[in-house]
């Protein structure tokens, strides 16, 4: 309750509303995502009081995460990797006119996977960190490998491209020097190439500049047309097939946002996959279904709120954003961990206050302004991809400064085509690049403590637990198909259905 007295004041109040606004703003920019948005900001922050320059933080954090879902839905662009899965059935449902829906969805998605999380980081903060601590990289490169056979297996037409798709997200992560020995990989001689190539270069590549090729090359071929701004509200249809998915998001997205295991990536892809897999209508994925925009963008805001929670409790930051916010604290002589809640106990629960003042603030500004952010979708195509193209070069060329980064990122965009054109999904290909670097780092950290014994993979009950759902996973497909099947019931109107009634008449 101190917590939220000093976070209601008109001062905090305000900088919880400006770091929404600015996150929001900057989080529409491809390639700026919050990490750079606060890094961007730290500078700014060393006049303002501790307390308000934390909260303008959080209100960056969550605006910019919403940010990045608003042009992943709205032109496929992801702003950044977490908002990756929110442009497979978001941007579908922008196609159809339904651009405004989907951003109402997302971002009472990210009220409620927040308002959970940051709930759980309360409540549950100390258990989260003692469990985290005791988390091996066998158990780490487990989850990620259930991650990879997950979203591979349920994606696309065949599981063959899927796993095609994979193993190209995973040779676009091995690109760098290698972690243990030095030796550059897949650079070709390219100096610039040494660090490896950005996740953000990765995602706006392969969606946006592929979508504007595949689009530039079907363009003359139809007829264009306006896309509708769609109502901007939820009917009652809507809201009966969402509230489900944004409740179960943060039970995936908290525990996943407390350990060093990917970030919000891996809690988005794997709550798509539950919502694909428990939904009544398992034929509008792809297409545009509502439940894959509500579970990922519940999941991610809840990842959030976890990456807090570890952050906070033990000093260990699980993402970028978190280390920069590590380096703020630092910055005013704070050091995170087990003794904060102690020692700076104002400062904290002033933060955690606003932490559910600032997603309230996010609910508020962008649900009236879903449907100004969808008329974007008015533009005329050649106009509108053209614009995608010159913010998803500057936003490649804003990661590194480097002009190398706008080649690859064409090169990419390339791949990206090609892979629409023979039906290749991309979300795969952006998971290995995602996770497939801290897959190897881990494997190679539980080989390196056990002298290279395989078994040692398999020597925890979480990691063994994992690889029987993997198992599953791989086997129910035959499972399925050695079972007896029932023959399908005639359908009302046909023929068979008209000669079974003469024939009970």
């Amino acid at each position: 309750m101190d917590g939220f007295g000093a976070a209601l004041t008109p001062g905090n109040l305000l900088f919880a509303a400006l770091g929404v606004l600015l996150g929001t703003a900057i989080g529409v920019l491809p390639g700026i995502g919050p990490a750079m948005a606060v890094a961007l900001l730290l500078p700014v922050t060393y006049a303002f009081d501790p307390t308000g320059a934390f909260i303008m933080f959080a209100g960056i954090y969550f605006g910019a995460m919403f940010g990045g879902s608003t042009t992943s839905i709205l032109l496929n662009t992801p702003g950044e990797s977490a908002a990756v899965v929110a442009a497979i059935e978001g941007n579908p449902m922008a196609k159809s006119g339904r651009g405004a829906q989907a951003l109402a969805t997302a971002a009472i998605g990210h009220f409620v996977g927040g308002f959970l999380g940051v709930c759980g980081l309360v409540l549950l903060a100390p258990l989260v960190a003692s469990v985290a601590v005791n988390i091996g990289a066998p158990d780490y490169f487990a989850i990620m490998v259930l991650a990879f056979v997950a979203v591979t297996s349920v994606l696309g037409s065949s599981r063959i491209r899927g796993f095609a798709s994979l193993a190209l997200g995973l040779t676009i992560g091995l690109v760098g020097l290698d972690p243990i020995s030095g030796q550059p990989r897949l650079t070709f001689g390219v100096p610039q190439l040494a660090d490896g190539i950005d996740v953000v270069i990765v995602a706006v590549g392969l969606f946006a500049v592929g979508e504007a090729l595949w689009v530039a090359a079907h363009l003359r071929r139809t007829q264009q047309e306006v896309i509708p701004v769609g109502r901007p509200w939820l009917s009652k249809a809507d809201l009966k097939r969402t509230w489900k998915p944004w409740l179960r998001g943060p039970f995936i997205g908290f525990p996943f946002g407390s350990i060093p295991a990917g970030g919000a990536e891996i809690p988005t892809f794997l709550s798509y996959v539950t919502e694909r897999r428990l939904s009544k209508h398992k034929d509008e994925f792809g297409k545009g279904a509502i439940e894959g925009v509500a579970g990922p963008e519940s999941a991610a805001s809840a990842s959030s709120a976890g990456t807090m929670s570890t952050m906070l409790t033990l000093g260990l930051p699980t993402t970028a954003i978190a280390a920069v916010m590590l380096a703020a604290f630092q910055q005013f002589g704070i050091q995170p961990g087990p003794l904060l809640f102690q020692s700076e106990p104002d400062l904290v629960w002033t933060l955690i206050a606003s932490l559910f003042i600032g997603l309230v603030l996010l609910l508020v500004l962008n649900l009236p302004l879903a449907p100004l952010w969808a008329t974007l979708l008015r533009i005329p195509r050649p106009y509108l991809y053209a614009g995608i193209l010159f913010f998803a070069c500057v936003g490649a060329y804003a990661v590194s400064g480097q002009p190398v980064d706008i080649l690859v990122l064409l090169v990419i965009g390339a791949i990206g085509f090609l892979m629409r054109r023979f039906g290749l999904p991309v979300l795969p290909a952006i998971l290995g690049v995602i996770l497939g670097p801290d897959a190897e780092l881990q494997l190679r950290r539980s080989l390196q403590i056990a002298d290279g014994d395989v078994s040692t993979l398999f020597s925890t009950p979480l990691a063994i637990g994992v690889y029987t759902v993997i198992a599953l996973l791989l086997a129910f497909p035959l499972i399925r198909r050695a079972l007896p099947t029932r023959p399908a019931a005639p359908r009302p109107g046909s023929d068979e259905a008209r000669a079974k009634d003469d024939e009970l008449v």
